[in-house]
């Protein structure tokens, strides 16, 4: 008879018992990200729910790219000498994108909010003055 082996050190009892639906497994993936155009500017959108304005670095760096950085670190801890844990959970979340900035964007006026769990970057446009071509020429 075959012996089945597990990774994992609960017994597959529990893993049962915490892999359901009402505790799903974490699945860990880079946070969604959409860029919107108008006339005036770019806008980024980058869905973190759950995370605050301190868990956010957003800076452009020496080559003029835009680096936008998450970080956030929550541990759960309920101290209870009579029990020992069976499983601990602990949330670290990481993340770090650089976007390549159009020449367009007026870097100095760039800026950041969080809102719902959306950090929103505006990145407005330099506003090009058309130069008028009509002009009255002297006939000498």
């Amino acid at each position: 008879m075959p012996v089945m082996r597990s990774n994992s050190w609960i017994p597959s009892v529990f893993s049962d018992l915490f892999d359901t639906d009402f505790v799903p497994k974490n699945n860990y993936t880079a946070p969604a990200i959409n860029v919107k155009e108008s006339s005036k500017a770019y806008t980024v959108e980058l869905a973190a729910p759950g995370m605050k304005k301190e868990d956010f670095n957003v800076h452009i760096n020496d080559e003029g790219n835009l680096i936008i950085k998450m970080e956030s670190k929550q541990e759960h801890k309920d101290e209870d000498k009579n029990t020992r844990y069976l499983r601990r959970e602990f949330s670290y979340s990481k993340f770090e994108q650089t976007l390549i900035l159009p020449d367009d964007v007026k870097k100095e006026d760039i800026k950041a909010r969080v809102d719902n769990g959306v950090l929103t970057v505006e990145l407005p446009k330099v506003v090009e003055e058309k130069v008028k071509l009509s002009r009255q020429i002297d006939i000498a």
